[in-house]
C-alpha cells in the first residue's frame, strides 16, 4: 500500500506534537503501557513512541487505529479540548491529515465527541490523485458532495461518477476510494458518521487513508 504523508513544515510539526501529547495523556489516564496501546491499536511500539514524541507525521489510518483503541474518536486527537460545547474552526485552521501526490489534501475541519462520532472533512484531489480506504467499523456511513470539478467514488465494486453539486451517501464499512481521473482539480466535502466509538473499550476498525 502507498502511504501519503503531509509535509513536515512548521504547521504539521505543531500538529504532530499536539497529537502526541494527547495520545500520551489518554494512554496514561488509562494506566496503559506503550506495549498495551500498541497491541490494542495494531501498530508497532516504535510507532506509538514516535507519535507521542511528535517525531512522526502519522497517517490517517494510524491515527484512527490509536483513537479507536483509546475510545476517543479521531477528532479528539487532532483538536484541543474545548471549554464550551461550541467550537469554531476558522478557515485554514483544520488539521491536514492527508496529502496526495498531485496536490490533494484531506483536512479534518470539525468533529464531535464519542460515542457517536461525526467527522467533517474538506477534501481536494489534484488531477490523478487517489485516496483509498479499507472498510471502517461496522455501521459507519459517509456523505459526500462535490463542490468543484468532478470525481469518481468507488464503493465496494460499484463506480459512481460525480460532478459539481452531486452528492453521494454510502456505507463506510466496505472498501471505498475517491479518485480524480480528470485534468482539473476537484474539491468535495465529506461527513463520516462512526457509531459506538469506544463503546466496548476499543472499536475494531481497518485503516483509513493508507492505501
Amino acid at each position: 500500500m502507498v502511504h501519503y504523508h503531509a509535509l513536515m513544515d512548521a504547521e504539521t510539526e505543531t500538529l504532530a506534537r499536539a497529537i502526541g501529547a494527547r495520545v500520551k495523556q489518554e494512554r496514561q489516564a488509562r494506566g496503559w503501557t506503550l506495549d498495551r496501546l500498541a497491541a490494542a491499536a495494531g501498530v508497532s511500539r516504535r510507532m506509538v513512541v514516535n507519535v507521542e514524541q511528535g517525531a512522526t507525521n502519522p497517517s490517517v489510518g494510524t491515527l484512527l487505529r490509536l483513537s479507536d483503541a483509546l475510545g476517543v474518536g479521531l477528532p479528539a486527537l487532532v483538536e484541543p479540548p474545548a471549554p464550551k460545547p461550541v467550537r469554531v474552526t476558522r478557515r485554514g485552521e483544520g488539521a491536514v491529515l492527508w496529502t496526495g501526490e498531485h496536490g490533494g489534501r484531506g483536512v479534518l475541519v470539525a468533529g464531535t465527541e464519542p460515542p457517536d462520532v461525526v467527522e467533517l472533512w474538506e477534501w481536494s484531489l489534484g488531477p490523478g490523485d487517489v485516496q483509498s480506504s479499507e472498510p471502517h467499523a461496522a455501521g459507519t456511513r459517509e456523505l459526500l458532495q462535490v463542490l468543484d470539478g468532478a470525481i469518481v467514488v468507488g464503493v465496494d465494486d460499484a463506480r459512481h461518477e460525480l460532478a459539481v453539486g452531486d452528492a453521494l451517501a454510502f456505507p463506510g464499512d466496505v472498501p471505498h476510494a475517491y479518485r480524480n481521473p480528470h485534468d482539473a482539480p476537484a474539491r468535495f466535502s465529506l461527513a463520516v458518521f462512526e457509531p459506538g466509538v469506544g463503546a466496548d473499550g476499543a472499536t475494531s476498525r481497518a485503516e483509513h487513508g493508507d492505501a
